[in-house]
């Protein structure tokens, strides 16, 4: 029996509006090589300047985790040859990071959680693009010199699903914060994860291997499985030294498979020394207090909404799963409305809608709209089912939530006198029926449930029609 030992690198770009070491703009879709200048197209005679704004955003992190923040850090230069990196090396912090020493704390379903170390989080500048065209390769450095975050955990992770507990908590905390849009589609949030099996009970850290290029956390679950399998594999075949090299992987959707990119250096080849064109970073005692006042976290918010609201762990972990969930949920129960009538037309009747490229943040119905809609149920102007009618109108065109019940004619009748009259002439109507209901067939009730709202048009109150026939038919 084998355990897996996975350890990650994530990569995620800081959203200042200009690049690290110089003033080019960081907005991304822009014409190719349009956002470069010489000091990020290395050209001779031009200097880094740090960006600042990368520092407040690493101290902003770093009390998130909950890590020691380094005053003083320094640059380094990690020295490589590659088409997309212009100066033939990448300015990054091996020495002496900004942030290290942090944790993470992941939940399970079963409300257990397990607490991840994270070795550091080091400021470093992003290459370019490579683009491959046929036969033909194109260089576009318009990402050249924009600010990342490299965030390291220790290996701490057991299997795939940890690692996208892990990653989604990450995330979540970067989109709280605002430091990062951290969109996997565009290349702001990349991940590199290093895989490792050893026997159970052996303490023994064996041969790594790292998987890259993978932009979706239901890719990474996959990408793991898989490797995790030909490990096993040609350990339990006898040809793990021989097969299971420290390389860099890829993973392929298509062929469901990793395989061999490259050899994976050692430190020493990259022949790391301090960076000569900069300074030491010095974070002073006034920045550090201002930017460690940090928003509400996931965490925070969660015990708040279970405590304030009276969700469950689970429910409450739904809506503050992201921050615009969150931020759309509170609004909601600006409303005056009940958790549990907002939670479900927020995650069920709204998301339900929601196709193709809408999403909660450019839904057609807004949260005041939803939590209007809703309070329209729990005053009895409208049923639920004649609700899900009103929100399909909003979904389509940009109305008020009262307008449109009036012009669809679903106003709920909850006057009592036309009610009764409705349930008397109903019984009246059906004397067999009302003899066989009293007589003990019971499921004839929603006979005459049925027969009032089709009388009704749909419009009484369903809760006064119960009570009204209960209290007639005995």
């Amino acid at each position: 029996m084998f355990e897996v030992v996975i350890g990650l690198e994530v990569h995620t770009q800081l959203n200042t509006n200009t690049k690290l070491f110089c003033s080019c703009p960081t907005s991304f879709n822009h014409k190719q090589n349009t956002n470069t200048c010489p000091t990020c197209l290395a050209l001779p005679g031009a200097l880094p300047v740090l960006n600042k704004e990368v520092l407040h955003k690493s101290i902003m992190l770093g009390t998130a985790i909950d890590a020691t923040i380094n005053q003083t850090s320094y640059f380094d230069r990690k020295s490589y040859f590659y088409p997309d990196s212009p100066t033939a090396y990448q300015i990054t912090q091996l020495y002496t990071p900004v942030v290290e020493h942090g944790t993470l704390k992941i939940d399970f379903e079963d409300a257990t959680h397990k607490i991840i170390r994270i070795n550091r989080a080091h400021i470093e500048s992003d290459a370019g693009k490579n683009i491959h065209d046929g036969d033909i390769s194109k260089v576009d450095l318009n990402r050249a010199g924009t600010p990342l975050l490299e965030i390291v955990s220790e290996p701490d992770l057991s299997n795939g699903e940890e690692v996208v507990l892990y990653l989604k908590k990450l995330h979540s905390i970067i989109r709280y914060l605002d430091i990062g849009d951290a969109n996997m589609q565009e290349g702001s949030f990349r991940v590199d994860v290093n895989v490792s099996i050893r026997p159970k009970g052996d303490k023994k850290l064996y041969t790594r291997v790292e998987i890259k290029n993978i932009n979706s956390f239901k890719f990474i679950q996959k990408a793991i499985e898989l490797e995790v399998a030909r490990q096993t594999e040609a350990w339990e075949d006898g040809t793990y030294e021989k097969e299971i090299c420290q390389e860099t992987r890829l993973f392929d959707q298509v062929k469901q498979e990793t395989r061999s990119m490259r050899g994976k250096e050692e430190a020493a080849d990259y022949r790391y020394f301090p960076e000569p064109d900069l300074l030491k970073v010095s974070i002073t005692d006034a920045m550090l207090e201002k930017y460690s006042k940090i928003p509400e976290l996931p965490d925070e918010k969660m015990a708040r909404f279970v405590k304030d609201y009276g969700m469950n762990d689970y429910s409450a972990s739904v809506v503050t799963s992201s921050v615009e969930m969150a931020h759309f949920f509170e609004t909601m129960m600006q409303a005056g409305i009940t958790a549990k009538n907002a939670l479900t037309w927020l995650t069920t009747e709204l998301q339900g809608r929601l196709k193709g490229e809408m999403n909660i943040t450019n839904s057609p119905v807004d949260a005041k709209k939803l939590g209007n809609l809703v309070k329209r149920i729990e005053d009895g102007t409208i049923s639920g089912k004649a609700a899900k009618e009103v929100l399909d109108k909003l979904m389509e065109e940009n109305l008020d939530v009262d307008a449109v019940i009036d012009s669809l004619g679903l106003k709920q009748m909850s006057d009592t006198g036309a009610i009764e009259d409705i349930c008397n002439a109903v019984i009246s109507a059906n004397p067999e029926k009302v003899e066989q209901y009293q007589s003990g067939k019971d499921k004839l009730f929603g006979f005459f449930v049925g027969q009032v709202m089709k009388e009704s048009k749909g419009s009484a109150n369903p809760q006064t029609v119960n009570e009204l026939l209960k209290s007639k038919l005995g």
